[in-house]
């Protein structure tokens, strides 16, 4: 399993809506998204909470074919 060293965290980046609620389709898209499922936590922020992060504070890493998000313990903007 991944560990992040250096008060970092592992995120499951939420998935971006690629349809609005009345059905109409959104084109693709560049936009990361700014919410995930903490995976891997440290002192403060826990395994299984959700939280909401800098929209350029992190590093993607492909860890068997799934993205995550690699986040700084200072670029976490809140826990919901």
């Amino acid at each position: 399993m991944f560990k992040p060293l250096n008060n970092r965290i592992l995120v499951k980046p939420d998935e971006i809506a690629k349809e609005t609620e009345s059905g109409i389709l959104l084109g693709d898209s560049n936009e990361k998204p700014v919410r995930g499922e903490v995976i891997v936590g440290n002192d403060i922020v826990k395994k299984g909470d959700n939280i909401f992060f800098s929209k350029f504070g992190f590093d993607e890493v492909n860890i068997d074919g799934d993205i995550y998000y690699v986040v700084a313990e200072h670029n976490i903007l809140g826990i919901l």
